[in-house]
């Protein structure tokens, strides 16, 4: 039987899911009974957020109008989310071909051009697809003209509505008739792609593959390329999209393997398997570690919610093997964990899941980049860069000699209405300037390198902002640049509050000390003693708030009497506050930290 392997790439919300709940539904692989919309999505947090986290792979009989053949077709429906655009990459690997979606009524946006310009680098052809041409506001013929001017290629789109079916089968049709059939011998040894795995509580992992040479089947000993760990195989089988075993996956196919793996780290996205004994020529490219770009602390708003949320944690890194966490402990916040991830939606993502699934209330610390710090070794001599993820585990700001910060290399998409605003915010978070495209009269590129310590927090809501929803952003990991980044660390009472500390640049120390220090003087309740909110950098306190103390009215049981009886009582409340001052201790509320790790998004 003739295969095709295709996905479908197109920017958060255009409707990847939908088209391909109209597929599912021409082919019939699903029972109409059992359809439901966004069918692939079948994470609760997809499906309440439009997106897709996770790619999902199906495989479709369909029977083709223009020769009567019968074809199977792998469908791969990819996350359009610029954090998971390496998921997205090996995704694309498995396949011969890509639709790309664009909304008629929005046009192409950043991560359309981000998934192109990625599809096109790999080979793939490109079947161009306008949907949602039934909207009152769609404009077709210029979504198409941005088309063309992003792939450099005037290749006629396909105009569909996902949601009532219309053009569906015409781009089936097209799939069949212009995407190649998979190139491959059976005759070869084992060679096959590693593009998505999950856990399974019964079988263990279940890898997504896709084979390019030989065939796989039960019985049989693999060998993953990048560990060089051997593992016997024990089902194989196809996803339609439940998974049904089979006797074995052959040249060019698409589907599972079961192979006793209980450890989801053992499997590593883009790895090449081969048959054990066998010497590989080459692994397949492409293949690369992915290491978090972001990271956050997680603890439990409750202290006895600790042994819960590290299950919690295990159990979601069982699904999700592309964070990474460790144990860590704040003098403020008490224990919990540190948590590496692929971007801000990613960590936003993981802690609703926490909250939802394991009904465990968490706080978040403000995330953080990975600097490489140089710091003077123990002759006083420049030693090596370490990484630091976390302020608190700055060196001494006396032993720094260099900092250097992430930068990325952006791409906004936006109508040419809003660019003085997107100017100004890009001038703002330190942008450097690349270049501006015009992909139409009334649309530009804009190419910016931007430090990636200021986009993880409040970037993308400001773009939404000053361009009134109509700007697009997408970024892709540039270099590492020296930067004049300082440690501010707040002192409450005159003692430093390692879960407040945070990293910014020089030049925006001073506003953000000063804002930090006001808005914890509204957030800390008044003890019986004065409090100092203070900010430090480099040993020097540049910004201080004073909570007053609370006052007892001691004077309320003196029905008259001398004066000297009222001095003498005022006096002993003025010790009394004096010996407290020295020995209490500040209560922070967690309202406190809650609000003041959104303190960047209120500037």
């Amino acid at each position: 039987m003739k295969i095709r392997n295709f996905c479908i790439i197109a920017h958060i919300d255009h409707g990847k899911s939908t088209l391909a709940d109209r597929f599912i539904q021409l082919t019939d692989t699903v029972p109409d009974r059992q359809m439901k919309e966004q069918f692939l999505d079948g994470m609760e947090l997809e499906r309440e957020r439009g997106i897709t986290i996770k790619a999902k792979a199906v495989r479709m009989l369909y029977k083709s109008e223009a020769d009567g053949e019968e074809y199977i077709l792998n469908l791969i429906d990819t996350p359009g989310h610029v954090d998971f655009s390496y998921e997205v990459s090996r995704a694309m690997a498995a396949c011969e071909g890509a639709i790309l979606l664009v909304d008629a009524s929005q046009g192409v946006e950043a991560q359309t051009l981000a998934h192109a310009h990625l599809a096109q680098s790999l080979g793939l052809t490109i079947i161009p697809v306008i949907n949602k041409i039934d909207l009152e506001h769609a404009n077709p013929d210029a979504t198409e003209e941005q088309i063309w001017e992003v792939l450099r290629d005037p290749k006629d789109s396909s105009r569909i509505s996902a949601k009532d079916g219309r053009g569906a089968r015409e781009v089936l049709e097209r799939v069949i008739k212009e995407i190649p059939p998979p190139v491959g011998s059976s005759e070869r040894p084992l060679k096959a792609l590693v593009f998505d795995s999950f856990y399974d509580v019964y079988k263990g992992v279940v890898i997504y593959t896709r084979v390019v040479d030989g065939s796989i089947s039960a019985g049989k000993y693999i060998t993953f390329h990048s560990k060089g760990t051997s593992y016997k195989v024990e089902e194989v089988g196809y996803l339609t999209p439940k998974l049904i075993k089979g006797q074995s996956i052959r040249t060019g196919e698409v589907g599972y393997i079961v192979a006793g793996i209980r450890d989801i780290h053992e499997i590593k996205m883009g790895d090449t398997i081969f048959e054990k004994g066998v010497k590989l020529d080459a692994p397949l490219p492409g293949y690369k570690e992915v290491n978090p770009v972001v990271f956050a602390g997680f603890y439990p708003v409750n202290t006895t919610d600790y042994t819960a949320l590290k299950t919690a944690i295990e159990k979601l890194n069982l699904t999700d093997s592309s964070f990474n966490f460790q144990g860590e402990t704040s003098k403020a916040l008490g224990f919990g964990f540190r948590l590496g991830f692929m971007g801000l939606l990613h960590l936003d993502i993981i802690r609703e899941r926490i909250e939802r699934e394991f009904d465990i209330p968490l706080i978040a610390t403000n995330p953080n980049v990975i600097y490489k710090v140089q710091a003077k070794d123990k002759q006083g001599l420049k030693g090596k860069y370490i990484e630091v993820t976390n302020p608190a585990d700055f060196p001494h700001y006396g032993d720094v000699m260099d900092i250097m910060e992430p930068y990325v290399k952006a791409n906004i998409i936006a109508p040419l209405t809003y660019m003085e605003g997107i100017m100004n915010l890009l001038k703002e978070k330190r942008g450097e300037h690349i270049k501006i495209e015009y992909i139409s009269t009334t649309r530009v590129i804009v190419e910016y390198y931007l430090p990636l310590s200021e986009i993880i927090l409040d970037f993308y809501d400001k773009l939404k902002s000053v361009s009134r929803g109509y700007a697009s952003f997408d970024y892709e990991p540039h270099e590492y640049r020296s930067s004049d980044m300082v440690k501010i660390e707040i002192l409450l009472h005159s003692e430093p509050v390692d879960a407040l500390s945070f990293i910014t640049h020089k030049t925006k120390a001073l506003g953000n000390s000063r804002q930090i220090c006001e808005k914890l003087k509204g957030l800390i309740p008044k003890h019986m003693f004065e409090i100092a909110v203070q900010a430090q950098v480099n040993g020097k306190i540049i910004a201080r708030e004073t909570i007053g103390a609370q006052r007892k009215d001691v004077l309320a049981k003196c029905y008259g009497g001398d004066i000297t009886r009222k001095r003498k009582l005022l006096e002993a409340q003025k010790e009394g506050k004096r010996k407290m001052k020295l020995m209490g201790s500040v209560e922070i509320p967690q309202e406190a930290f809650m609000s003041l790790l959104k303190i960047s998004q209120d500037k």
